[in-house]
C-alpha cells in the first residue's frame, strides 16, 4: 500500500513538472540589423511590402514607441541579452568593446528553469558564447553570401543566401527539441545591413519606383555643430562601388570583398543584373544634386530588395510555429537592433538620438495576453525586454537588471511605461558622429554632445518633429531647458551612468 502510494505521489508530481514546463511560454526573438521603421508596412510605409511583420503585428501588439538606449548593433543585442544599458553591460561600442558573457544574460535565468536556448546568426558580441544550449552564429557582421558561422564544433561555410540559412538552421534546431520543455530561440539577420546586398530571385522588385525625397534630405544643419560634422551622407559618403555596386568595370566588381566568395552563378546573376544600371548611369552623365537623388532612390532599391528575403523568412518560422500548434503557447517578438535613415537629413547609417535612428520597430505576438491589432503608444526601451521575458517565464529579476517589464502594458494597453528616455551613444569613430547622451520626454528632447563637438541641443518634438532647430539657446524655451536638464540628471542617477554625470557637470555655457 506504501509503495503505491508513493509511486502515484512520483506520478503526480511528473505530471505536474510536466504541466508547468508546459504553461512557461516559447519565446522566439527575431532581430534583424539596421530594419528602418519607415520601410515596415506596419508603420504605414507606402512601399516597403512586409507582409510577415505585418503579420506578427495584425495578430498581436505593434510598438509605436519603442526605443534604444545605444543605436549601434552590438552594443543592441548586448543590452537585449543583459537587460542593462551599455556602460552597466561593458559593451559601449563596436570599435573598443569586449562583450562578457560570464555576466547574468536573461538566457542564463531561464536555463536554470529548463529552458533550451539558442542564438542562430548575428550576434555580433563575439564567439565565446555562454547562456546558450546551441549556437551557430556568423563570423563578425557575417556576409550575404556563402556565409561563415562558428558553433560548438568550430568554424564552418554554407552555400547559400545568408537570410534563407540563419532561417533554416534555426528550424532545424527546433526540430531536434523534447517538446515538454520550453525553449528560448534568438534569430539573429544579417539584414539590413551595408552593403545591402538582395537575395537575386529579389532584384526587380522595386526598380520601376521611384522614391520622393525625404522633406529633410536636403537639411544643412544649421543650428547642429555635430550633425553638420558627420560622414553618413548619401551625396558625399555613400560609394558607388562598394554600396551601390557601381563599379566601372566586372573585374573591378569581383575584386570587392563580398564579390570573392560568390559562386559563380551567383556572380553572374549580380552582373547581369547591375551592369546595365551602371551603363545606363553613365550614359545619363548625372553630377551635383541630380546624382545625389538617384544615388538615394538606388540605395532604397537595394535597401528593399534586401529586406525582401528577410520578411519572407521570417513567414517561414511564423507557419513552423503554427502548423506544429506551438501559436498560443509562444512568444514571438520582431525588432531591428535600432533605426536607421532612408535619406532624412540626407543620411545612411544610424548612431544619432534623432528619432529615425533611437527609435526601432518592434511588434510581438502572444495569443494568451495580446488581442490582435492591439497598438501600443507607451515608451519602452530595448532594456524591458528581458526582464518582460522573465516575468512571462514566471522567473523574477535579477536586482542588476536595469530594464523594466512592460507586461502590465499588454494587459492594459492604455497604461503608461516610461515617462522619460535615457540615451548614450559612445562610438567616437566611424562616420565620425560625436558621442553623446540625453533624455527625451513626450515633447522635448535634450542632447549632450562631447568629445567631437562640446554642445547642447534642444528641439520641440510638437513644433518641430523632424528636428531641424536647435532651441537650446532660445530665451522663450530658457525654461524648458531647465527643466529637461532636472529630467537628464534624475536619468543620469537613475542609470549610474558616472561618465555621463561627470560631463553634464562640465559647464560648456560659457
Amino acid at each position: 500500500m506504501r509503495k503505491s502510494f508513493i509511486s502515484l505521489l512520483l506520478i503526480m508530481c511528473a505530471i505536474s513538472i510536466r504541466t508547468h514546463a508546459q504553461r512557461q511560454p516559447n519565446i522566439i526573438i527575431i532581430i534583424s540589423d539596421d530594419h528602418a521603421y519607415q520601410t515596415i508596412g506596419a508603420y504605414g510605409s507606402k512601399h516597403g511590402k512586409t507582409p510577415n511583420i505585418d503579420r506578427i503585428a495584425n495578430e498581436g501588439a505593434l510598438f509605436k514607441n519603442t526605443f534604444v538606449n545605444n543605436s549601434i548593433c552590438g552594443p543592441a543585442r548586448a543590452t537585449l541579452l543583459t537587460g542593462k544599458y551599455s556602460h552597466k553591460n561593458g559593451f559601449k561600442d563596436n570599435e573598443t568593446s569586449e562583450f562578457d558573457f560570464s555576466q547574468d544574460l536573461f538566457v542564463k535565468q531561464l536555463q536554470q528553469v529548463g529552458y533550451n536556448t539558442a542564438w542562430v546568426g548575428k550576434i555580433h558580441l563575439g564567439d565565446k558564447l555562454q547562456g546558450f544550449n546551441y549556437y551557430d552564429i556568423l563570423v563578425g557582421q557575417g556576409t550575404y553570401f556563402n556565409p561563415d558561422f562558428i558553433s560548438k564544433e568550430g568554424r564552418h561555410r554554407n552555400e547559400g543566401y545568408v537570410s534563407d540559412i540563419v532561417t533554416e538552421k534555426a528550424l532545424n534546431w527546433l526540430d531536434t527539441l523534447d517538446q515538454n520543455k520550453p525553449f528560448c530561440l534568438v534569430i539573429g539577420h544579417k539584414a539590413t545591413h551595408r552593403t545591402w546586398m538582395p537575395d537575386p530571385q529579389d532584384f526587380g522588385r522595386y526598380d520601376t519606383l521611384n522614391f520622393p525625397l525625404p522633406e529633410t534630405f536636403n537639411d544643412d544643419y544649421s543650428t547642429r555643430k555635430a550633425a553638420a560634422l558627420q560622414e553618413m551622407s548619401i551625396d558625399k559618403d555613400m560609394q558607388m562601388g562598394y554600396d551601390l555596386k557601381m563599379f566601372k568595370s566586372v573585374e573591378d566588381m569581383m575584386k570587392d570583398g563580398n564579390f570573392k566568395r560568390m559562386s559563380q552563378a551567383q556572380k553572374d546573376s549580380y552582373i547581369a543584373y547591375y551592369r546595365p544600371i551602371y551603363e545606363q548611369l553613365e550614359n545619363a552623365n548625372l553630377t551635383g544634386k541630380a546624382l545625389a537623388e538617384w544615388k538615394f532612390n538606388r540605395y532604397m532599391i537595394d535597401y528593399l530588395n534586401t529586406a525582401e528575403s528577410m520578411d519572407r523568412n521570417i513567414g517561414k518560422v511564423l507557419d513552423y510555429v503554427d502548423q506544429r500548434q506551438l501559436t498560443d503557447n509562444t512568444i514571438v517578438i520582431y525588432l531591428s537592433d535600432q533605426g536607421f535613415y532612408m535619406g532624412e537629413h540626407g543620411w545612411f547609417d544610424k548612431r544619432w538620438m534623432y528619432e529615425e535612428s533611437f527609435r526601432t520597430p518592434m511588434v510581438m505576438r502572444y495569443p494568451p495576453l495580446i488581442k490582435p491589432h492591439t497598438e501600443l503608444n507607451a515608451k519602452v526601451v530595448n532594456a524591458d525586454i528581458a526582464p518582460t521575458l522573465l516575468e512571462l517565464a514566471s522567473v523574477k529579476k535579477p536586482a542588476a537588471m536595469q530594464g523594466e517589464s512592460f507586461v502590465h502594458i499588454l494587459q492594459k494597453p492604455k497604461q503608461e511605461h516610461r515617462k522619460d528616455l535615457f540615451y548614450h551613444y559612445f562610438e567616437n569613430g566611424e562616420h565620425a558622429v560625436s558621442p553623446h547622451f540625453g533624455v527625451r520626454d513626450d515633447r522635448y528632447k535634450l542632447i549632450r554632445y562631447y568629445k567631437r563637438v562640446e554642445s547642447w541641443e534642444l528641439f520641440d518634438l510638437q513644433k518641430d518633429p523632424a528636428e531641424l532647430r536647435n532651441c537650446y539657446t532660445d530665451p522663450a524655451y530658457q525654461r524648458v531647458v531647465k527643466q529637461m536638464k532636472k529630467k537628464l540628471a534624475k536619468q543620469i542617477h537613475l542609470f549610474d551612468d558616472t561618465e555621463a554625470e561627470t560631463i553634464f557637470n562640465t559647464n560648456i555655457d560659457k
